[in-house]
């Protein structure tokens, strides 16, 4: 049986993505209305380039929407046919299962799962796994369970087929809460669902161990943390969002370190948010964020 969110019993989400034309709002709002449903906040946004691409975020209430669904996707697979747009619609009340991926650094880890747990977070959290145990009594505390998968050495691929078991039809996305492993593009076609990672904003040019001790040493004025999708180009997906503190000459290491990772929690939290509330379009590698 799924979960669900009693809050949002019967609210679904619609997606709407593709080539701008006229008539678009007003098709979606009339399939809408004719299908009993009653709009609760509608975000969009057109590029105004030559060939412009529409994004549309509608969130709207039905009674008895489990029963409607059906009635509705074939409505709006008939209806947005002749617009050429590509569409998803989301029960909001059944959560997305987000599983973590975590090495030894547990500030982004714990942070969400105190989120979790708080119902900060519209997710169901399956698993955290791990290629150390270090972080093991404390998920499991939060009554998550846990799995250690070494990652040993050059050759990743025996370490990524195990994660790929244990992730296989449990999970609906991935958060790297700072999994010091690189993903293989083998595994990120394997996989099947978004993944999303968390670094500080020091890259390229604070690369390798202690980034935060490198910028110390070179005086930076700014810290910041970046959440994006993960693709094949190392840190080069799509971004979420990101943020940036100010520190000082008088700042020591330790400080600088705790100002990171207090903004690679927030930024972190609010990537994964937006994206289980699919408020996250991705276009290209850009996205569209319809952030409230």
């Amino acid at each position: 049986m799924p979960v669900h969110n009693e809050t949002l019993l019967d609210q679904a989400c619609l997606i709407v993505q593709g080539p701008d034309k006229p008539g678009i709002v007003a098709a979606i709002s009339t399939l809408i209305a004719r299908n009993n449903g009653n709009i609760l906040s509608l975000d969009q946004y057109s590029d105004n380039s030559a060939g412009s691409t529409f994004f549309q975020r509608v969130v709207f209430h039905r009674e008895d929407l489990s029963a409607a669904l059906p009635r509705i996707e074939a409505d709006l697979a008939d209806t947005l046919k002749d617009f050429g747009l590509t569409w998803t619609l989301t029960d909001q009340s059944v959560p997305k299962r987000m599983a973590v991926l975590a090495s030894t650094s547990d500030h982004c880890l714990l942070d969400l799962l105190w989120r979790h747990r708080s119902g900060e977070l519209p997710v169901t959290l399956p698993m955290v796994i791990s290629n150390h145990t270090k972080t093991a009594e404390d998920v499991r505390s939060f009554g998550v369970p846990f799995f250690h998968v070494p990652s040993q050495g050059v050759d990743k691929s025996e370490a990524e087929t195990e994660i790929l078991k244990l992730l296989d039809g449990n999970v609906d996305f991935v958060v790297l809460a700072r999994y010091m492993q690189i993903l293989s593009p083998e595994f990120l076609h394997q996989v099947g669902v978004p993944v999303i990672n968390i670094h500080h904003s020091f890259l390229p040019a604070f690369i390798g161990a202690g980034p935060y001790r490198k910028a110390k040493e070179r005086g930076v004025k700014l810290v910041g943390a970046t959440a994006h999708y993960v693709t094949e180009d190392l840190d080069e997906g799509p971004i979420i969002e990101q943020q940036v503190v100010r520190v000082s000459h008088a700042d020591t290491t330790r400080d600088v370190v705790r100002r990171g990772a207090d903004v690679e929690r927030l930024v972190l939290s609010r990537a994964v948010a937006w994206h289980a509330e699919d408020r996250v379009l991705r276009n290209g590698n850009s996205t569209i964020v319809f952030a409230s």
